[in-house]
This record gives C-alpha cells, sequence and structure tokens, in this order.
C-alpha cells in the first residue's frame, strides 16, 4: 500500500490518506469543494463546487501517477437531488465516454455543509 498526499488537494480534516494506492488502483478519499491554499470552501452553487472537487480529485490522480481518464467508479454525494441536472452538467465536462461506473445519492448533510461530494477508485 502506498499513501498519497499533495499540497495541491485539501489537506486531510480528519483521521484518513488523501488517497491510497493498493493493487493497481487508487483509492481517493471524498473530497468536498476546498480551495487547496486556503482551506475554504469555493462557490456557493453546485457547479462551482462540483468544478473545485473535479479538480481536487484531478490533483490527488495526478499525485497518484494517473488521470481522470482511468477512472472506473465514482461516487457522488448530493446534499439535494434537484442539484443532480447542474451536477451532471459539469461532471460531463471533466469525464467523457466510456464513463466510469457510479453512484450518485442524495445524503442529509455533508462536512462543512457543502453541496456536493465525490470519491473516485481509478486505474494507475
Amino acid at each position: 500500500m502506498k499513501t498519497i498526499a499533495t499540497d495541491k488537494a485539501p489537506a486531510a480534516i480528519g483521521t484518513y490518506s488523501q488517497a491510497q494506492i493498493v493493487g493497481g488502483l487508487v483509492f481517493c478519499s471524498g473530497q468536498i469543494p476546498l480551495d487547496p491554499a486556503t482551506g475554504e470552501i469555493v462557490g456557493a452553487e453546485i457547479k462551482a463546487q462540483t468544478t473545485q472537487v473535479l479538480l481536487n480529485i484531478d490533483a490527488l490522480l495526478e499525485a497518484a501517477g494517473t488521470d481522470l481518464t482511468k477512472v472506473v467508479k465514482t461516487t457522488c454525494f448530493l446534499n439535494d437531488m434537484n442539484d443532480f441536472v447542474p451536477f451532471n452538467e459539469v461532471y460531463g465536462e471533466f469525464f467523457k465516454s466510456p464513463f466510469p461506473a457510479r453512484s450518485a445519492v442524495e445524503v442529509a448533510r455533508l462536512p462543512k455543509d457543502v453541496l456536493v461530494e465525490i470519491e473516485v477508485i481509478a486505474e494507475v
């Protein structure tokens, strides 16, 4: 197992690693829309927050030696499923066909009361 850490993505705010590589796969912890430099939430609406989350994921994947084209599975947590359409528009700007497998669920609350959190598994 190899731990991935980068200052180009938000630092872990709990007892977890940003990402772990095991058996040719990288498992990225859920990312929320924090600016890696300031630790502040980026954006007040779903599109801006989704963009920042995916930029953070891209930075983690780069640190692991891979990229978004190698993502095989995403799990997406939305504070409000009514945000799914604009969320999906941004998601589609980052992921191209063939798309990763995906789960998207509405949750009662996310860390720092953000609107979206995404975790990914990718090939290294």
